[in-house]
Order: structure tokens, then sequence, then C-alpha cells
């Protein structure tokens, strides 16, 4: 199986574009008294997409952050800070747009 190649910035523009779109296709299915199930489905597809997109900005960072790191103990700290970052977006974590001090918001990951 071949990597796949990450998305450049450009595209990921683009993909924040066709969001801004969606969000504003809801407001306007909100005003025009579509059923709540239309909208929450848009909705979900919004969240689809926002973690899609963020899901490749993390995988960059990590990328970035971990892989250019020649000592073996900053490789750690750098990978325990991006994963400290991954649960404080991840929506299984309980946290999307959460405060960190909210339960359920935090890394299940020390703080050391």
């Amino acid at each position: 199986m071949e990597p796949s190649k990450e998305p450049t910035p450009e595209q990921l523009q683009t993909r924040l574009r066709r969001i801004e779109g969606q969000v504003r296709g809801i407001a306007r299915m909100l005003e025009e008294g579509r059923t709540c199930e239309d909208v929450v489905t848009q909705l979900m597809a919004v969240r689809s997409s926002i973690d899609t997109v963020g899901a490749a900005v993390l995988d960059q960072h990590l990328g970035s952050c971990v892989e250019f790191e020649s000592d073996p103990t900053q490789q750690v700290i750098a990978l325990r800070q991006a994963m400290k970052l991954w649960w404080r977006f991840a929506p299984a974590a309980g946290a999307v747009g959460a405060d960190p001090t909210t339960e359920g918001a935090s890394s299940p990951l020390p703080l050391a």
C-alpha cells in the first residue's frame, strides 16, 4: 500500500472554503425552517470535514515536530506534546472546542 500524500496548504484552504459554504448552507436551512434531521445531518457533515482538516494539520505538525529532533528524549517530548494536542482536538476525547480544564477534555497522558 502506497502512503498517502499530505495535503498542501492550498488543498487545506480549499477544504476550509468548502466548509464555510456548508455552514452558510446550514444557516439558510435554519432560516427556511428545514427539519431538525436535515440540519443535524449537515452539521455532522461539517464536523466530519473539520475533523479531516484538523487531522491533516496535526499529522503535518507531528511529522515536523518529531521527525527533526535528533535527540531521542526530545523526540519523546515532542511526541507527547503532539498527542496532548490531539487529545484536545479528538472528538472521542470529548474535547472538541473544550477548555482543557473541562472534564473529559484533557489528555489521559501525564502532565510531565
